[in-house]
């Protein structure tokens, strides 16, 4: 067999019965092939010296001047090869690959990534702002880059599945899930001798199942290079199972080489050990801050600031001075007292945990015991039968200290502690007959007409469900939210009320959301396993706290799960329950949260709760043991006996905490809007907005006869069984089938469409291989009068291949790109690239009439013949555009302050000639 010729990146070739586009990593005798007419996912690799048939040279095949189409269809057809594009040729390779408009404020951590030769972040954003977002935008762009071709997600386990949905729908990657629960039949599909973490490449990784040591070593042994680590503070503080994950990260972290994108909206959680272990990640030497010299810290503070970036939303709305980045925030609070049946229980128990108090007053876990009781017996009556019957039963009051100090630092994981693990144990037989009393007492007090607080969220609830809201009601405990729950049924009947506690399993959670999410009236009960880390937005827009938190992150981060980036809402509604005289409710409400806020006021900043855990702890017991003030004042209520003691007590810690926070607030690397939009806009031009998707698809469907059926909200229908055959098999794979219901923008319960959504792309394909084929007619030809013209106006529409040459580090890698290029010519002017002005008028041109054929014939074959015997001149501006795309990497590389290395990007001759069309004028 002869020799196969050389192809060189980006030529065309023939084999197997199709045509072919040659890629950058390709062999002289084993090529790397994409399909001209066809999807990446298509892509082969051949051997040429097995072929049965040796590849070929092939050519582009010209529009047909005989078989022309009118000005609509060259519009989709170029329309179907822009939402194709997926290596773009900007300096934003990922733009092509992704399913969602970032906001111009989120491309900033993508800029400060670029400055680094090695990327390592700390993105510690505030609460709703966007930050899987912006890690994905950084991996994608490393991975479409070449810089990177494995990574993992290290989260909490809730939020596996969530990592796993979001990678897939906005960043077109397909992880793998890790978890004690999947990793056995993960193992079967692994070939023997090889790498779990070498086969599956993208993996979202369980902390809890990853940091045993059991698991741990073969983690490190094949670590991918790049890692994100969500919820990064509570890897850092105290407790064994956080020590095992801080000892991971810190291995994992020593390979220099490896990327690290650590996320946390709460970086500094009241431990400053914690927080400067967090900055250590990064590089060791911020380790040192705590106890830097005044020199030593100024010049490790300005370091620092090129690996972490933290913004308020205030900072983020006013620089895109966009008011409708995010909703408004609307709280109020709605008050209930300790009245009647309820008031005589809350006090015998409070004589009760006295009682038991003083007679251990050298038994510190009593102490800690009778705070836990009393926090169980404020929540619900459900809570107060539970706690004081594991007081019968005996519960070591060991584990009332570490739940009533996990909730105080905001380290209580994944899922709370259930009122029956805050309970010590039985003192003495001669308690029970007075256990049980209580006990009885309080299941009788079940229901909102003996329960104050339970009628006071009915009250609540109801003007939102009218006003249309869907609430999430937080309960501390799961009794509590099973109680909670069951009474909301019986009070909305016309609602959907569902509980979600600790006692699903994560991926019951989601399903159980889900489920409710597609109810038009619907209400969640919730424990803090649905407080952290979870998108709740798109199903929720209101909050209510039933239990006050302890902790001020947990209330931010409860209100976070709806109020954040993606919600369309455009108001958020929050509403908090306390007792006016409850006064362990009074303390955390006023010493705790709005003392919190008014220093948050102060800042700017969220200060952490103090760190000395024991002088808050016995400022509690204090508080909690005050009796209840008989006053019709709210400011008294709140007010009880010896409450100024423990005020005071409470301020110093809090002046300490707030100058420790001042100190962890550290200066930004500037980065302003003029760097960074610019550049956003030119990339949109480049690979479509969402504009341009919306006229592809209305105009996709009334091509293949099923056109979209708009209703009034924004959204609209199309019928997959109206769609050609072939195409219909395409979608059913991907499960697309009868009517399927989508918004261009997000909407509650709604499909949310995008660019590379399989219906976007199935379309797109469909498309652009029946016009493509070289086997069917096209109809790339036209030839239409227009108006707003005066002279003849010639539109070539091209695609372009570019190989761009990435020098970094020593090390040159090859990538190919493409772009869709239109070329116009005026009368006998110059052939030029065209405008933004010009491409702006061809968008929304709306041509009229025909011309008579013979004439129309005689246009198109002269400009087919100036394209066929004037190449070079169409070659000339080829090279001009390939400059002008060096231009934008060399501007972008600029603003990120890159130093290093190089991007040469060069044509690949000959371009695709997609279609060619003459606009006449009006006479």
């Amino acid at each position: 067999m002869p020799d196969s010729p050389a192809f060189s990146p980006g030529s065309l070739i023939h084999a197997r019965g199709r045509d072919w586009v040659v890629e950058p990593d390709s062999k002289p005798d084993f090529l790397h092939l994409r399909p001209l007419a066809g999807t990446a996912d298509e892509s082969a690799w051949i051997v040429t010296a097995l072929e049965r048939e040796a590849p070929v040279t092939a050519n582009f095949p010209l529009p047909n001047p005989e078989c022309r189409g009118n000005w609509s269809e060259m519009r989709l057809l170029q329309d179907a090869m822009l939402m194709r594009l997926r290596s773009g040729a900007g300096p934003f390779r990922s733009f092509g690959n992704i399913a969602v408009e970032p906001r111009v404020y989120q491309l900033v951590p993508l800029m400060m990534a670029l400055r680094q030769e090695v990327t390592r972040l700390l993105i510690a954003d505030d609460v709703g702002v966007g930050k899987t977002i912006e890690a994905g935008l950084i991996v994608r762009e490393l991975m479409d880059r070449g810089e990177v071709a494995r990574f993992s997600v290290l989260c909490p386990p809730n939020l596996v599945d969530q990592w796993q949905e979001e990678l897939q729908r906005r960043f077109n990657i397909r992880a793998t899930a890790v978890t004690s629960s999947t990793v056995k039949n993960l193992e079967r599909q692994v070939p023997p001798g090889r790498s779990f973490f070498d086969h599956f490449p993208v993996t979202i990784i369980s902390l809890d199942y990853i940091k045993s040591d059991a698991h741990r070593h073969s983690f490190l042994s094949a670590a991918p290079e790049c890692l994100i680590v969500d919820e990064a503070h509570t890897c850092t503080s105290v407790g064994q199972g956080i020590q095992q994950r801080f000892r991971l990260l810190k291995e994992l972290a020593a390979d220099h080489n490896r990327h690290l994108i650590l996320l946390t909206a709460t970086p500094h959680s009241g431990i400053d050990s914690g927080f400067y272990n967090l900055l250590g990640l990064l590089n060791p030497e911020f380790t040192s801050l705590q106890d830097a010299g005044q020199q030593q810290r100024k010049t490790l503070r300005e370091r620092l600031a090129r690996y972490l970036l933290q913004r308020k939303r205030a900072d983020i709305t006013k620089w895109q001075q966009d008011q409708s980045l995010f909703p408004t925030r609307l709280s109020s609070e709605a008050t209930y007292q300790l009245t009647g049946a309820w008031g005589t229980f809350f006090d015998e128990v409070q004589d009760y945990c006295i009682k038991m108090a003083e007679s251990h007053r050298d038994n510190r876990m009593i102490w800690y015991a009778t705070l836990a009781l009393l926090r169980c017996i404020s929540s619900s009556p459900a809570s107060a039968v539970s706690a004081l019957n594991e007081r019968l039963n005996g519960v070591p009051a060991t584990d009332a200290e570490q739940a009533i100090t996990s909730e105080l630092t905001g380290d209580e994981g994944d899922d709370e502690i259930a009122a029956d693990r805050e309970t010590p144990a039985l003192a003495d037989a001669g308690e029970e007959s007075v256990l049980r009393g209580l006990m009885a007492k309080a299941q009788s007090l079940y229901g909102p007409q003996n329960d104050p607080k339970l009628k006071a969220l009915i009250a609540g609830l109801k003007p939102l469900i009218q006003d249309g809201f869907s609430p999430i009601v937080f309960c501390q405990f799961i009794s509590t939210a099973n109680y909670v729950g069951q009474y909301l049924r019986k009070a909305f009947k016309t609602c959907h009320v569902q509980v979600v506690t600790g006692n699903l399993a994560p991926s019951e959670r989601e399903e159980a959301v889900a489920a409710l999410t597609a109810d038009p009236r619907r209400i969640l009960v919730a424990t803090n396993c649905l407080s952290e880390g979870i998108n709740l937005q798109k199903g929720f827009n209101a909050v209510v706290h039933y239990d006050l938190a302890w902790n001020p992150s947990r209330h931010e981060q409860r209100e976070g799960r709806v109020d954040r980036y993606g919600q369309t809402s455009p108001t958020v509604k929050c509403l908090m329950l306390y007792g006016l005289d409850n006064p362990v409710d009074g303390f955390i409400l006023k010493v705790i949260l709005r003392k919190a806020k008014a220093i948050q006021d102060q800042l700017g900043i969220k200060v952490p709760i103090p760190e000395n855990e024991k002088a808050i702890t016995d400022a509690l017991i204090r508080a909690a043991l005050l009796k209840r003030r008989d006053s019709h004042s709210k400011a008294e209520q709140l007010m009880f006996d010896g409450f100024e003691e423990v005020d005071k007590m409470m301020d110093k810690a809090w002046k300490a905490a707030t100058e420790r926070a001042a100190r962890t607030i550290f200066a930004q690397q500037p980065m302003r809007p003029e760097d960074v939009e610019p550049e956003f806009r030119r990339q949109q031009e480049l690979i479509g907005s969402t504009k341009d998707l919306q006229r592809f698809m209305i105009s996709a469907a009334v091509f293949l006869g099923a056109p979209l059926e708009p209703d009034n909200n924004s959204t609209w229908t199309i019928n997959i069984a109206n769609l050609p055959a072939a195409l219909r098999t395409r979608l059913e794979e991907h499960k697309l089938s009868g009517k399927i219901r989508f918004s261009f923008q997000p909407v509650s319960g709604v499909l949310e469409l995008t660019r590379t959504h399989p219906l976007t792309s199935g379309l797109a394909d469909y498309i652009a291989e029946r016009a493509l084929d070289r086997n069917e007619v096209g109809r790339a030809a036209a030839v239409k009068v227009a108006s707003g013209i005066t002279e003849k106006t010639t539109v070539f529409s091209l695609r372009l291949r570019y190989c761009l040459t990435y020098t970094f580090n020593q090390k040159t890698h090859d990538l190919m790109a493409e772009e869709l290029l239109t070329l116009i010519r005026t009368g006998s002017g110059p052939l030029h690239i065209a405008t933004a002005e010009e491409n702006k008028f061809l968008r929304e041109l709306k041509p009229g009439g025909n011309i008579v054929d013979a004439a129309a014939q005689r246009f198109v074959n002269a400009a087919l013949d100036e394209w066929k015997d004037d190449i070079s001149t169409f070659a000339a501006l080829i090279h001009e555009r390939a400059e002008v795309l060096k231009s934008d990497h060399d501007r972008i590389r600029a603003a990120a302050r890159q130093k290093a290395g190089s991007v040469s990007v060069k044509a690949l001759m000959p371009p695709d000639l997609l279609s060619v069309c003459i606009l006449m004028p009006a006479l």
